[in-house]
């Protein structure tokens, strides 16, 4: 049906263009210009002819205004009032840094540290080398510490992701931060799944943590534990 109507449109097209005449249209749009143009043009008023002597125009009165002898007062923009934002005090370097720092207690006062180290020591778990970086964060080792929560990170742990997205925050660190944040987020960090759950705080200082969390008995990873920077190797990879 469709293909039908579409045919008959098609000829009668086709019957219109075939029959056109392109020099008889052209002399009939000649005859109706040729007709316009004979046609007498419409009365307009003439502008110059004066008014009948017993109509009486008034004449035309303007009000002058007053000027004032006040001095002009110029009004600047209104400026709109700036928000007042009132931090959180959470939000503080100071604050992340402790919040950071109980993480990493309770991380090596967790009852599966020593499985943790163990795995670490063994074949270089993810887990366990996070464990392992909040020990050398508590010991003050904070280069070999970003060195192996960056290793776990690669190796897809989030809760090392988020560790690294707390340390950057509380340093100032913006860009890296987010960066993490993000990594973290990707690798499905949420914390009810993922953070340890935070015990009555009856400790000691960190280094009393810091002597009674097991370490690996690795010799390579030893050197971690009693140096102050990374190895040269590292730092120059």
């Amino acid at each position: 049906m469709l293909e039908e109507t579409l045919r008959a449109e098609a000829r009668v097209l086709h019957d219109m263009l075939s029959t056109h005449d392109t020099d008889d249209f052209m002399n009939r749009l000649s005859t109706r210009i040729e007709e316009h143009a004979a046609r007498p043009p419409r009365v307009h008023d003439d502008p110059t002819r004066s008014a009948p002597a017993d109509t009486c125009t008034p004449p035309s009165f303007t009000p002058q205004r007053q000027r004032s002898t006040r001095p002009a007062i110029r009004r600047g923009l209104r400026r709109r009032p700036l928000p007042v934002v009132t931090r959180d005090p959470a939000d503080q370097p100071a604050a992340t840094l402790n919040e950071l720092r109980r993480l990493c207690e309770t991380i090596l006062s967790a009852e599966n540290t020593a499985t943790l180290m163990a795995a670490f020591d063994l074949d270089y778990d993810a887990t366990g080398a996070c464990a392992f970086a909040c020990l050398l964060y508590i010991l003050g080792r904070r280069d070999s510490a970003l060195y192996w929560w960056r290793f776990a990170a690669g190796a897809e742990n989030p809760l090392a992701a988020h560790v690294l997205a707390l340390y950057y925050a509380a340093n100032g660190t913006l860009p890296e931060a987010r960066v993490w944040c993000a990594h973290s987020r990707l690798l499905g960090f949420t914390a009810h799944q993922h953070l340890p759950p935070y015990p009555a705080r009856t400790t000691p200082p960190d280094r009393d943590i810091a002597r009674s969390a097991p370490t690996p008995t690795n010799e390579a990873m030893t050197s971690f534990v009693q140096n102050d920077r990374l190895p040269a190797a590292l730092v120059r990879h």
